[in-house]
């Protein structure tokens, strides 16, 4: 028996069970490596080599692969062809494109398979005999998109261009410059499960713009940060991503739909298709990568499309761009690695996860980061993850480790999204690690001290609620009875916001500063009335209305709108102790 080799069938099928294969070899193949089943080429992971024999978890349904047929090893793992045409494309998890929604691909189709049909124009950015590094650009390549990607000198090259491409349209693969006696070509490949190297890592301290007042104003997240939004069926999980993906000041949304139902990705891709960017006033989907694995792919498939995406955005990063990854949901890929432990009989940990569960989420949240690119720019990604636990319980593994290891938790309160609170994020149970760090950008003073006057009033609020419950308002001293009073407005006022608001679905740094400056000090005049020996009856009865239409009737960034129903407000309060007397 040969041993297997990229040169062709060397090896034969042994067993087939469901997707665990076993085939016949005698070396030249390592743990992790792409090996191609039968006739039809079906992509399989080495997963075990014991007595001359290969355990192959395949990616596709094995139906109809028989013992006898031959394997063959790529010689190599499984890996991404990058290049131009991800942007606006639909893939599964190994980066092969879908054409639409509910899509098929033939068995054993090209793993290496990059982005929609059509040619990019290649534009030079170096001249012959000029002296490049690893991580720099040679050339553009401009396509119809928003963003123009770019041909990067590999890592590890570094030395004269000795031929550049002349302007024009290029194939996908061609080779477009020689540096150092390296061929670069506009398309490349890179192992999924390996991180792409930068010169260093810089400490995240810009914000990440969500648009969603709630995260921007009490639990912000720096470009290059980690989130997690673990929350039960029906508490606006995907609304708000959805949301974040829309308005996040990111320049690339990497979403990878996990293990989710296959009308639920429909729907998302369905959606988002429809969306207008509004940063270039086309489609979102423009400076958009799907990767989608629905619950009925295989299991090693949906479990590399978190390690797909990844790769996906730290290419883009690599050129020098923010890049936003939404995975939706990580406790789909964990049930992966859960199914394919079981199967490959390692020792069962808690509720039957792996005990590698820890690790395995820790070093995909790690793979995010501020950075300097290889060619001296900076660029980050961003990850925010959806954490599913099953029945709302935040105490199974997954939620529980995933805690220990993101930068900040938007937990979502099913009582919130049940009393039609959106975003329904629960400000009790959620945190931001990135808070104090954020020192850049204009509002970044004033929204940190809103953040702590605003935690403060719905810390008190919320103490305060029970008492309210069980002796009733009345009851309380005034000052307090002043507390529940501002817990409700900076609900109601200030955090809920709605999705499908032209004024109110995207609220600007500025306009959410405002807005919570105009919340504090309608609140710090209601204590000054009664403060002063008046009555808190005439205060608690009062119109609140300007305030509260305040985010509706002001744009998005229209700070000055939102002063002017303030000052309303404030005027409305400084009758009261007239009238009181």
């Amino acid at each position: 028996m040969d041993a297997l080799s990229p040169g062709g069938p060397s090896g034969h099928v042994l067993r087939v069970t469901g997707p665990l294969v076993e085939i016949e070899y005698t070396g030249g193949i390592a743990m992790h490596d792409l090996v191609l089943l039968g006739e039809a080429g079906l992509p399989g992971e080495v997963v075990g080599i014991e007595a001359g024999v290969v355990t192959v978890q395949a990616y596709e349904y094995t139906g109809g692969l028989a013992p006898g047929h031959p394997a063959r090893g790529a010689g190599h793992p499984l890996c991404a062809r990058l290049g131009p045409g991800l942007l606006g494309g639909i893939f599964d998890g190994l980066l092969r494109p879908l054409t639409g929604i509910g899509d098929r691909i033939r068995p054993g189709a090209a793993v290496e398979t990059t982005g929609r049909e059509g040619d990019g124009r290649f534009v030079p950015c170096v001249c012959p005999g000029q002296r490049v590094g690893e991580g720099e650009a040679v050339g553009e390549v401009r396509t119809a998109g928003p963003v123009t990607s770019r041909v990067l000198v590999p890592a590890g090259v570094t030395g004269e261009v000795e031929w550049i491409a002349p302007a024009g349209d290029r194939e996908r693969d061609a080779v477009v410059a020689v540096v150092a006696g390296t061929e670069i070509a506009m398309s490349g490949s890179w192992p999924v499960r390996r991180p792409r190297p930068v010169r260093a890592r810089r400490i995240p301290r810009h914000p990440l713009t969500t648009g969603q007042r709630v995260i921007d104003l009490l639990f912000p997240i720096a470009r290059g940060s980690t989130a997690a939004v673990p929350g039960g069926f029906g508490t606006g999980k995907t609304m708000l991503l959805q949301q974040i993906a829309k308005w996040c000041d990111a320049d690339v949304i990497v979403y990878i739909g996990c293990g989710e139902r296959g009308n639920e990705m429909a729907d998302v891709i369905d959606e988002l298709s429809e969306l207008e960017d509004p940063r270039t006033g086309g489609r979102l989907t423009d400076r958009t990568v799907t990767v989608a694995n629905t619950s009925d792919m295989p299991m090693m498939a949906r479990e590399a499309g978190v390690h797909t995406g990844m790769t996906v955005a730290e290419y883009f990063r690599d050129m020098g761009l923010d890049v936003v990854v939404i995975a939706d949901s990580t406790s789909r890929w964990a049930e992966a690695l859960r199914e394919f432990a079981s199967r490959s009989g390692e020792l069962p940990a808690e509720e039957g996860y792996p005990a590698r569960l820890a690790s395995s989420i820790a070093a995909f949240y790690e793979r995010a980061g501020a950075v300097t690119t290889l060619g001296g720019g900076h660029g980050s990604v961003t990850v925010i993850g959806a954490v599913s636990p099953p029945g709302g319980d935040t105490a199974e593994p997954v939620t529980a480790h995933t805690e220990r290891f993101v930068r900040c938790l938007w937990a979502l309160d099913r009582d919130l999204a049940y009393a039609r609170h959106y975003p329904a994020v629960s400000w009790a149970g959620s945190f931001s690690r990135d808070a104090a760090a954020l020192t850049e950008g204009p509002t970044a003073g004033d929204l940190s001290d809103h953040r702590r006057r605003v935690g403060a009033l719905l810390a008190e609020s919320d103490r305060l609620g029970p008492l309210v419950d069980l002796v009733g308002i009345t009851a309380l001293p005034a000052q307090e009875r002043m507390s529940v009073l501002a817990g409700r407005l900076v609900r109601e006022g200030l955090l809920q916001q709605d999705a499908l608001s032209a004024q109110d679905a995207y609220s600007s740094p500025e306009k959410t500063a405002a807005l919570a400056e105009a919340v504090l000090a309608v609140t710090d005049r209601c204590r000054e009335i009664v403060a002063a020996g008046g009555s808190p009856e005439p205060v608690e009865q009062t119109d609140f209305g300007p305030l509260l239409r305040a985010r509706e009737a002001a744009g998005p960034h229209d700070a000055a709108e939102v002063a002017t129903w303030r000052d309303e407000m404030l005027q409305a309060l400084d009758a009261l102790p007239k009238a009181a007397s």
